[in-house]
């Protein structure tokens, strides 16, 4: 055990807490813990975070760092009431669920994926993980539709032979905040799909194509193609397994990250009707 670790009787001592409540914040994800056989550790730095007042700088800097490896654990642990009890105090606190999606959810998958990829878990790990995400997101997904009058469609899919739909889950819930309509297509989509949803859809302003796997370079030019053969709109690439070199030789009009997507959908609106009115 390092010497930052902790048992649960000594953290309990510590934080000066009775050990069921340090069990219980254990069990409930409040605390990130890991079992070493049938002991509970605890780093120090966890328990500083969990006795810091709460008007110190010190906490308010690393509080979101501490909520992402809570719900990352409970993630990890297939601990779905867990996680969603993280998401609770965060929106109990003031958290709006866009900066959940975006300061919590994606960063925890995206340490998840990178600890997947260079072995520390396994593919069961990230599967369990990966499931409790999706239905975190389905439990968020109401709570960021806004009142108010509709700014047009966005389509949002992955391109055929991507089978992570998250990324456009996501990208949909965020941009159903700012008031658009959103047909999300989801993962794996074929090229004549993507095609017969962008020439249907009404009032469409821009389409967003999400690649969260390496993509066939053919196949994501073949879809913009398509996509552009369809409806004369801008076309928006961006996710984990993209940049903006891959988005310009598919064809794209821009690379775009996740956290910046409702931003540039509405200054390319703007542009275009700028355009449109001579301006």
């Amino acid at each position: 055990m390092s010497d930052d670790d902790l048992t649960l009787a000594d953290a309990a001592a510590e934080a000066g807490l009775h050990y069921m409540t340090l069990y219980r914040y254990v069990r409930t994800g409040r605390l990130p813990a890991t079992r070493h056989g049938r002991e509970w550790r605890i780093a120090r730095r966890d328990v500083d975070a969990l006795t810091a007042p709460a008007e110190a700088p010190r906490a308010r800097r690393t509080g979101t760092a501490v909520l992402r490896r809570r719900l990352e654990d409970r993630m990890l642990a297939g601990d779905e009431a867990g996680a969603w009890r993280i998401v609770e105090d965060a929106l109990a606190a003031g958290t709006d669920p866009a900066t959940i999606h975006l300061r919590l959810l994606v960063p925890a998958l995206a340490d998840i994926g990178e600890r997947w990829a260079s072995g520390e878990l396994r593919v069961a790990d990230e599967h369990r993980a990966s499931v409790v995400a999706g239905r975190l997101v389905g439990r968020l997904g109401p709570r960021l539709r806004t009142r108010g009058s509709r700014r047009g469609t966005v389509v949002v899919g992955a391109v055929a032979g991507d089978i992570h739909a998250l990324p456009t889950a996501i990208a949909a819930d965020l941009l159903r905040s700012a008031r658009y309509e959103v047909v999300d297509l989801g993962a794996n989509v074929p090229v004549a799909s993507f095609a017969e949803a962008v020439a249907e859809a009404d009032r469409l302003r821009v389409v967003v194509i999400s690649v969260a796997s390496l993509p066939d370079a053919d196949l994501l030019a073949a879809t913009c193609a398509a996509i552009r053969g369809a409806a004369d709109v801008p076309i928006f690439i961006g996710g984990p397994a993209c940049d903006p070199t891959t988005a310009e030789a598919a064809g794209a009009d821009a690379h775009v990250e996740l956290d910046g997507l409702v931003d540039a959908v509405a200054a390319r609106i703007h542009d275009l009707r700028r355009g449109l009115d001579g301006g």
